[in-house]
């Protein structure tokens, strides 16, 4: 078993190597009291102004040697994971907001949603420039405004159950490769409820603080 080496009792700040929007980072840091990059995620942290607590990687995209004290660097050489994962399974929080990670590269989102489904659901929020995404608890109660989208993409068979969704999905039955939820809409206060995890639930941007504060009340 891996140990935490960044230990924390508010929210992590995970910066990956795409673009982050400045004020995207000052969200994260409201809520987070520790930084982490992600191997070159590094630069993007010092291109914000910022010193990372701790840079996790292999190291293969890490270019910012010598501007960064060597007891922030923690390189894992190991090649079976992503630089994600390895800081996943290094960060023990209530909450890791991660951030850079939804870039142009659709392998490696891929792999970050890949990885974003086997850990626990609401522990870890994506944010990228037009979407957040989190694993869908088993339920979820969001105050998000009417028409807002709302896309359900499963990572395994699963089922669920839905209020406030102009076509509610209970009864149907998902699959990564066979029945899909996107670009629900809202109609009113919603909640989510799924039979078990695998459920990524996808919004817009906008919905980041919404979506916190129901990961919040539970």
């Amino acid at each position: 078993m891996i140990r935490p080496v960044v230990v924390s009792d508010r929210a992590v700040a995970l910066i990956g190597p795409a673009r982050v929007r400045r004020k995207d980072f000052d969200l994260a840091l409201s809520y987070a009291d520790a930084v982490v990059a992600a191997d070159g995620g590094a630069e993007r942290v010092l291109g914000l102004g910022r010193l990372p607590d701790l840079v996790i990687g292999d190291f293969d995209s890490f270019n910012a040697g010598g501007r960064i004290p060597e007891d922030r660097l923690l390189r894992v050489d190991e090649q079976d994971s992503t630089d994600f994962e390895k800081c996943l399974e290094r960060i023990s929080a209530p909450r890791v907001l991660a951030l850079g990670f939804l870039g142009r590269r659709i392998d490696h989102s891929l792999a970050v949603l890949s990885a974003l489904a086997a850990r626990p659901p609401g522990w870890c929020v994506l944010v990228g420039g037009h979407d957040v995404v989190v694993h869908c608890p088993a339920r979820l109660a969001l105050d998000l405004p009417d028409a807002s989208r709302v896309s359900l993409f499963p990572m395994a068979q699963v089922t669920a159950r839905s209020e406030g969704l102009e076509w509610p999905v209970a009864g149907v039955d998902f699959a990564p490769a066979g029945r899909i939820g996107t670009s629900n809409r809202v109609t009113g206060p919603v909640v989510l409820a799924t039979d078990g995890p695998g459920m990524l639930l996808i919004l817009p941007r906008r919905a980041f603080r919404p979506l916190l504060a129901g990961l919040e009340r539970g």
